[in-house]
């Protein structure tokens, strides 16, 4: 068996796009990736044209040197756009080993160590100044049976700033501890948008609500940071879902500085680079929160991964994988009250329609952009 092609599908999803990558094999066989770096596709599509004749008939059996020679082939090693090219191709390649073996992935990963995937929804209406949208949407998500949610740092359309966002964040948790109790986890997400004071003040006022965890609380670019933060609060930290590689995980596990690794398959690398990065985590103590805002077959590649890893897991599941794209990919893990499955298909385990993923062409989409009240520029 070799590889014959390697063709990118950046595909329309109704609200945002995604990108799918195929790996043909010479018999026939194909596996399917999905790259991350959402809203810098076409950076992606770039950096997997050029790897393309690096791939072709090479044996796909052999993850780790093909790895190792897009990661680190080119002299320069890789980075989030050339690690979300480098996942995508990672996980088809795992997908068609999987296939001809005739065996689920998680079976290719050590097997299962957890009957089913826990994971957490994403809620609405956190940006509005009342909490009654977000309360609704919060009693909807458990009726539906999620026992995780997550909400986000609220802006003001675009515009962020962070005492008046911390207030309205710390408002949300309590409206949400006095109407649903200590039932539902909740997670919340900063996505880099606060500095260290205004991240340490959040922390502290949000302690008596008893957050899941707080997410990405500082900016990705200095993790030394970190360990302030940690040597200031209680609260469970997690972060990680922009890095790359396991390099920029390094400080934080061995510091001990977080209690949630947020692992991106489809940006830090793919199957290959995650199991190093879950290795080290488990002799530290720390669990994952995989990263998951894309789309299905990250979805599948995720559920794989969690159902093997021998850590506590929780997995980024915005909405029933279901909902995802039925036209493009079909035999998607199925979601029950709270939960994930794999089905027992060979490889991801799921279906990928090439002639419907051509028919939702991607559209130009330029991702949010956030200032401060003075008109500075600030993370989304």
């Amino acid at each position: 068996m070799r590889i014959r092609d390697v063709s990118c599908f950046p595909t329309w999803g109704g609200s945002r796009n995604y990108l799918f990558v195929v790996v043909d094999t010479n018999d026939g066989t194909y596996g399917v990736g999905e790259a991350g770096l959402t809203g810098r596709e076409r950076a992606v599509m770039g950096a997997i044209d050029h790897m393309r004749p690096l791939l072709i008939d090479q044996d796909p059996f052999r993850t780790q040197h093909l790895w190792q020679l897009l990661s680190r082939g080119g002299f320069f090693p890789h980075d989030r756009v050339l690690g979300s090219a480098l996942a995508a191709i990672d996980i088809a390649l795992w997908d068609i080993k999987g296939k001809a073996l005739g065996v689920p992935l998680y079976k290719l990963l050590g097997g299962r160590v957890r009957a089913r995937v826990p994971c957490y929804c994403h809620l609405g209406g956190g940006d509005q100044p009342s909490p009654d949208a977000l309360l609704a949407s919060a009693e909807q998500r458990l009726r539906e049976g999620w026992r995780y949610l997550r909400f986000a740092l609220p802006t003001e359309g675009a515009v962020l700033e962070p005492t008046r966002a911390i207030r309205q964040a710390v408002a949300q948790f309590r409206a949400l501890r006095d109407a649903f109790g200590e039932g539902p986890e909740l997670c919340f997400d900063v996505h880099t948008r606060l500095d260290l004071a205004p991240a340490v003040r959040f922390c502290e006022e949000v302690a008596p609500y008893r957050p899941y965890f707080v997410e990405d609380a500082l900016r990705a670019e200095n993790t030394s940071c970190y360990r302030q933060l940690r040597s200031r609060t209680k609260v469970p930290l997690a972060v990680g879902e922009q890095f790359a590689s396991k390099w920029e995980f390094a400080p934080l596990i061995e510091g001990d500085l977080i209690d949630f690794a947020r692992i991106d398959l489809c940006i830090a690398g793919g199957i290959t680079e995650a199991l190093k990065i879950v290795g080290w985590c488990e002799a530290h103590h720390i669990a994952l929160a995989v990263h998951n805002p894309l789309g299905p077959v990250s979805t599948a590649a995720c559920v794989h991964f969690n159902l093997a890893a021998p850590v506590p897991v929780l997995q980024e599941q915005p909405r029933d994988p279901g909902e995802m794209l039925p036209d493009v990919v079909d035999g998607l893990p199925a979601w029950k009250d709270g939960f994930l499955f794999a089905n027992e298909a060979p490889g991801l385990g799921i279906g990928f329609d090439r002639e419907a993923a051509r028919a939702r062409p991607m559209r130009m989409l330029e991702l949010p952009h956030l200032q401060r009240d003075d008109g500075s520029l600030t993370n989304w």
